[in-house]
């Protein structure tokens, strides 16, 4: 266990005093329930460890800290951007698409800790498990060894090229964050109707609800077609972007089947035609 927790404080950039503040943020709520307490990893942070739970609470404190250090960093490195530009972009930087990017770059997934079952259910390579438990080790780090090294890591991982990227698509006009209305235009520009979005489920308690949405293709007709995605959030209008995000996504993807199938000899074209 001591080589694998090396393994990924390499990757952070910091060697953690308390490695049990690390173990905690990398548990899922799942081994938690499902052994009542973190099991003894390492001889020295046994007493610390056993009945520490899971990483919820730290993810809620690393959820701060990284919009608070991103804020500072765009504050610093923008002075000429202005109050609705620099939340535009630390909403990319710190959205859950792309913390949980950054979880899969450090290899985040193949570090949790989680019950039987959902290591059998694939849960260490969803998105949002990453990106939590993204957070919840910012938690820990801000913890064992204060703001520097989350400074460090966030500079280095979390904004890097992505800021520049960020930036371009600024200057350029583009709907920075705003994927519902990147969605509509799109749609609108092809003139294959417009987006209908609708609540499929909610779960969760109360403090911390999450919501699934799909959103539907509206016809001329006024009748709801085919389904272009489903997107989760913490809120209806961030399920609703999350959504509207990876129907664009999807559309992309598309287009580039496309342009790739149109070079493709016309006897091999139907062959290797795929349905939408």
């Amino acid at each position: 266990m001591e080589a694998v927790l090396a393994e990924l404080e390499a990757a952070l950039g910091h060697s953690f005093a308390r490695p049990e503040l690390l173990v905690r943020a990398l548990t899922h709520r799942s081994l938690a329930n499902e052994r009542g307490a973190i099991e003894p990893v390492m001889e020295s942070v046994q007493s610390e460890a056993k009945g520490a739970g899971d990483n919820e609470r730290l993810e809620f404190l690393g959820d701060a800290v990284l919009g608070l250090v991103v804020a500072e960093a765009l504050f610093l490195l923008h002075p000429e951007w202005h109050e609705g530009d620099l939340t535009r972009v630390r909403a990319q930087l710190v959205s859950r698409q792309h913390m949980a990017e950054v979880g899969a770059a450090i290899g985040l997934g193949s570090h949790l800790r989680l019950s039987r079952g959902e290591e059998k259910g694939g849960l260490r390579r969803k998105s949002t498990v990453l990106s939590n438990s993204m957070e919840a080790v910012l938690g820990a780090l801000w913890l064992d060894g204060g703001m520097e090294p989350v400074r460090v890591f966030v500079r280095r991982r979390v904004m890097g090229e992505a800021v520049e990227q960020l930036a371009e698509e600024l200057r350029a006009g583009a709907a920075l964050g705003n994927f519902k209305s990147a969605l509509q235009e799109q749609l609108q520009a092809s003139r294959a109707g417009a987006p209908v979005y609708r609540v499929k489920s909610e779960s969760g308690p109360d403090h911390h609800k999450r919501f699934l949405v799909e959103v539907r293709l509206k016809t001329a007709e006024g009748e709801p077609g085919k389904q272009l995605a489903r997107g989760m959030g913490s809120t209806k209008k961030n399920a609703e972007q999350d959504a509207a995000w990876r129907a664009l996504e999807r559309m992309k993807a598309a287009a580039r089947n496309a342009g790739a199938e149109a070079a493709i000899e016309p006897a091999a074209e139907e062959e290797k035609r795929i349905e939408p």
